[in-house]
């Protein structure tokens, strides 16, 4: 587990801020603020430390159906591992387009989306643990890569950054709903979990689109969901 420096600690403490505290909260953050923010959410995304949801498991108390094979078992892990990978992803691109946003309105749309990603990767990460599984080791290049691209989409202009968001929760959705069809059907717990993540990240890309986002180019969007499958590729095995 990674811990923020004590320097940084005292620093969130002068500020009244606390880095599970919902990042939606009426405070003017000036740029450093949202500097300082930013670093302790990239130490805690991209080196493990355990997400914090502010929204109930969808799973609640849901138990599988039945007993799952050990292929089963590991396959589902595999899956759910995939789509943690993918929240770290989104994590990072929702907190880049945050960061440069010129417009107030579109930086707290991308702050409120990326807390409820935090729901997402919590829930994710507890039912890797009920399934005796981890997360995938390479969550740093995830971050990384992610909050790279994000930055590029959002110096281009917010309604630019807003087209990358859009078109990645829309391939988000598919991905989802493929997962739907390849879960052990006795799986309930993962099933609710991904039905609910679907159907945040559908309205995350509805939002995007109301807020004034660009249709990408084909080949952009093309080149997306080759990188969404190299992704998905290592996630589910490392």
């Amino acid at each position: 587990m990674v811990r923020a420096a004590p320097d940084t600690v005292n620093i969130l403490n002068l500020l009244e801020i606390h880095p599970t505290d919902s990042i939606m909260e009426p405070r003017n953050f000036t740029p450093l603020d949202r500097l300082i923010i930013g670093l302790d959410r990239v130490l805690g995304a991209a080196f493990g430390r355990p997400a914090h949801a502010s929204r109930a498991n969808p799973a609640g108390g849901l138990s599988e159906a039945g007993r799952l094979t050990p292929e089963e078992r590991s396959h589902a892990a595999g899956l759910m591992r995939v789509n943690h990978a993918g929240e770290i992803a989104a994590q990072a691109l929702y907190q880049a387009h945050a960061f440069w946003a010129r417009d107030h309105r579109t930086r707290q749309a991308m702050e409120q989306a990326a807390q409820e990603e935090s729901d997402h990767l919590a829930w994710c990460e507890q039912r890797l643990a009920a399934l005796g599984s981890r997360p995938s080791l390479l969550r740093p290049f995830w971050y990384a890569g992610s909050f790279a691209i994000g930055s590029v989409a959002s110096l281009l202009g917010d309604r630019w950054g807003l087209g990358f968001v859009a078109e990645t929760e829309q391939q988000v959705v598919r991905h989802l709903e493929s997962h739907l069809g390849m879960l052990p059907a006795a799986d309930l717990p993962s099933r609710e979990i991904v039905r609910q993540m679907r159907d945040d990240e559908s309205r995350h890309a509805a939002q995007a689109v109301r807020n004034g986002a660009v249709e990408l180019p084909e080949p952009v969007r093309s080149l997306m969901s080759l990188a969404a499958r190299v992704m998905t590729t290592t996630a589910y095995r490392i």
